[in-house]
């Protein structure tokens, strides 16, 4: 079959059973969009700015395990797309950028929007692509799809200048892809995960430690089984939500920077660490010295080699496909075996570390953002897709939402990119319709995308905006206040919209709550007067309000801010 270039990105896009594209036209991709004029298999959604086609892209890997597809033009285009880009690349996401470029024989003379698009995204993308040649289309596009998906997951961009997709050829899609060069391991060394289940077994203050790659590769029922067997505590990342059930009893809640009090006093003081798709950051344990402090032995099971032992040395380096290793750890647990006897007393430890409850927070006149995200939680019983921002909310909705499942909680974890939440919302509507999906943000993340209102009118998704509205940049007024004695440099939010009144500007219902007994009311309202639409719920929230427990950059976990202590 004889077709163009711009037929065969769509023919291989279906292929793949892609359902869903994002993107916006230009200039050197109008023959790709022409093609998908011509066909109804893939439903293109036009976003309204290339960084919230790349991040809907990027929420809907995140929440549904399927391969997001974005699709920009040339120059701007492009560069629009590089934070949505940076975003997938630092949480691992697989996303597939679909980019415009001039014509070959333009690449290199400054052409109207040209630019270098394999140079610009080699920083932040698992790989890249400039296809040179019509006939080599097919095949790049399927081992653009493998990449992304195999090994560690990432974004992949494939730079596809215009003459190459007016160009004919026949069409045959591979079967399979073999690359030389890329071939990642799968299975775990048997005898390093032999050494890792016998040091389980002899630990006598254990803990489970997971990350973002629990959730990413479909791990979470693996590790709660071997979490629930051994009955050790299970602490996670941010990234980790939901990998482990947040209403367990066996878990510890999240740790680092704002995380538990007993998470970050239980992984300080264990003596075997386990970590589980998970990388030891900055944010995570703090001051690696004082992580040091401790003697321990550490077990790292990762997918990626080059994160084991990068910041903390492992004792019992695994790299294998987090599945495949919990597996064969599960099966040696088959027959009899018992764990320490002193896992008891480590248990009544924790207990006591939990009883110190350093989430706590006072309701007060003022609305708390604390209470809105636990009414949030009661009032969609905990079964919603949550997508937030980057922020003080993003804490808040971490530490206040118990998510009892994997791919629940949709947020921009190493790159900390503002703006993500309202498009993080429209990909996973997209992924999981029918779905309840919550977005929450606050007043200056929500107005970096807030065109996708827009969008969201026109596709019709009936997303909850839960804005945390306290009228300044929250955590960057936080820092300002603990640590630059109250020199609060650009950190008020001025001149801010009448966002009830913009919601319904764009035809959705808007809503402003401004007393702690409105909450609950206007929550439930939202998700059953008003469920098949979006609603634009503004909370008015106390200003002074901060996120707690908190370790200051230097410090170690147990060196803990806690509310109390202010």
């Amino acid at each position: 079959m004889i077709i163009s270039g711009a037929e065969i990105v769509i023919r291989c896009l279906q292929e793949e059973k892609v359902e869903h594209i994002f993107g916006y036209p230009g200039g050197s991709v109008l023959h790709i969009y022409d093609a998908l004029f011509k066909q109804d298999q893939v439903k293109h959604i036009l976003v309204r700015h290339e960084q919230a086609a790349v991040h809907a892209a990027d929420a809907y890997s995140r929440s549904s395990n399927r391969v997001g597809v974005a699709m920009v033009t040339s120059g701007p285009g492009v560069t629009n797309a590089v934070t949505g880009i940076a975003t997938a690349h630092s949480d691992s996401v697989p996303l597939i950028v679909l980019c415009g470029q001039v014509g070959t024989s333009y690449i290199g003379q400054d052409a109207f929007q040209e630019c270098d698009t394999v140079g610009i995204t080699r920083p932040c993308v698992k790989h890249n692509f400039l296809v040179k040649d019509v006939r080599d289309l097919a095949a790049t596009l399927k081992k653009a799809f493998h990449i992304a998906t195999t090994g560690r997951p990432g974004p992949v961009v494939v730079d596809l200048p215009k003459d190459i997709t007016a160009e004919k050829c026949e069409f045959v899609y591979p079967a399979a892809v073999a690359m030389r060069s890329y071939n990642p391991v799968v299975k775990g060394h048997l005898g390093q995960i032999k050494k890792a289940v016998q040091l389980l077994l002899e630990a006598q203050r254990p803990i489970l430690y997971i990350g973002g790659g629990v959730v990413l590769s479909d791990a979470a029922s693996r590790l709660t089984d071997l979490a629930r067997r051994l009955n050790f505590p299970v602490t996670h990342t941010l990234m980790g939500l939901g990998g482990y059930p947040a209403s367990d009893r066996q878990s510890v809640g999240m740790l680092g920077m704002h995380g538990a009090y007993e998470a970050n006093m239980a992984m300080h003081n264990a003596d075997v660490i386990m970590a589980v798709g998970a990388r030891f950051d900055d944010r995570v344990i703090g001051n690696v010295e004082h992580f040091y402090s401790k003697p321990r032995r550490i077990i790292h099971i990762d997918i990626d080699p080059s994160s084991i032992s990068k910041r903390v040395k492992a004792d019992i380096p695994i790299v294998g496909n987090v599945p495949d290793v919990l597996d064969e750890m599960l099966k040696l647990l088959e027959d009899n075996f018992a764990t320490s006897p002193a896992l008891p007393d480590w248990w009544r430890e924790i207990e006591g570390w939990r009883a110190k409850k350093g989430l706590q927070y006072r309701q007060g006149e003022r609305i708390m953002p604390q209470f809105v995200v636990e009414k949030l939680y009661e009032v969609t019983q905990g079964d919603a897709f949550i997508t937030s921002d980057v922020g003080q909310h993003q804490m808040f909705a971490s530490q206040f939402y118990k998510f009892d499942k994997p791919r629940r909680w949709i947020n921009s974890g190493g790159l900390g990119t503002m703006g993500v939440g309202l498009p993080y919302a429209m990909g996973t509507s997209f992924a999981n319709p029918g779905a309840t999906v919550a977005c929450v943000t606050g007043e200056g993340s929500i107005q970096m995308c807030i065109q996708e209102l827009s969008t969201c009118k026109q596709f019709e998704l009936p997303i909850k905006i839960i804005n945390l509205n306290n009228g300044m940049l929250g955590m960057v007024r936080q820092w300002q206040e603990m640590f630059y004695s109250k020199r609060y440099s650009q950190s008020y939010v001025t001149s801010l919209p009448d966002f009830v009144k913009l919601a319904e500007a764009y035809g959705h219902v808007g809503m402003k709550i401004e007393k702690p007994e409105e909450v609950e009311p206007a929550l439930k309202r939202a998700f059953t007067d008003y469920k098949d639409r979006l609603v634009f719920m503004d909370f008015i929230i106390d200003p002074t309000a901060n996120v707690f427990p908190m370790v200051a950059t230097g410090k170690g976990l147990t060196e803990m801010i806690l509310a109390e202590d202010l």
